[in-house]
């Protein structure tokens, strides 16, 4: 009985360690979000936040900027205007690891017609990675969407690379928000639903 209340005790205490919310935004396994962020001339709002684990690891902390809050993935991709998805590396993780990830979460949200349309933008999109090698700790990943621009991809306040066309930013949501997202339970906390 003491052993099951001590690991009580010890699951409430990593909960409120893991998510603090502050005047300012949330801080959520030490990385501060903001409650806004600046895209292109938009000032957009903290859609939601959540953790990408995989098997016992915690590997990033992603959030979702939008316009307005929405809390369904087809409003989110309805939306035509400026969006950002930032990742922030909470361990170091090999490049091809990720691209293997991403890979795989295209592959589950679309027909291979839909790959192929999408063809020069995903070997741009693998190009800007690969040149990278690592991601470490610490490290920050931003995709911007702006309509005129496109996909631009910033990594630690770095500009990398911008893919054209506002059908591969929709792509790209869904590899968190699709129908087949890298995680349900981050899908629903990046839609504010959890």
């Amino acid at each position: 009985m003491k052993r099951i209340i001590l690991i009580i005790l010890l699951v409430v205490a990593s909960l409120s360690v893991n998510l603090e919310v502050g005047a300012q935004g949330i801080t959520l396994n030490g990385v501060m979000l903001e409650d806004t962020a600046h895209v292109g001339t938009r000032n957009l709002l903290l859609n939601g936040a959540g953790v990408r684990s995989k098997y016992i690891f915690d590997v990033y902390v992603a959030a979702l900027y939008l316009r307005e809050k929405k809390s369904r993935e087809e409003e989110v991709q309805a939306d035509p205007g400026e969006k950002r998805i930032a990742l922030y590396f909470l361990s170091e993780i090999n490049m091809q690891e990720m691209l293997y990830t991403f890979k795989k979460a295209f592959k589950n949200n679309h027909s291979d017609a839909q790959l192929d349309e999408m063809k020069p933008q995903l070997r741009q999109f693998d190009d800007i990675f690969t040149a990278m090698g690592e991601l470490n700790e610490g490290d920050v990943v931003q995709f911007d969407y702006q309509p005129d621009l496109g996909t631009s991809v910033v990594i630690n306040g770095s500009l990398r690379g911008t893919i054209s066309g506002a059908e591969f930013y929709r792509a790209l949501l869904r590899i968190w928000l699709g129908s087949n997202p890298t995680q349900e339970k981050l899908k629903q906390k990046l839609l504010g639903v959890q």
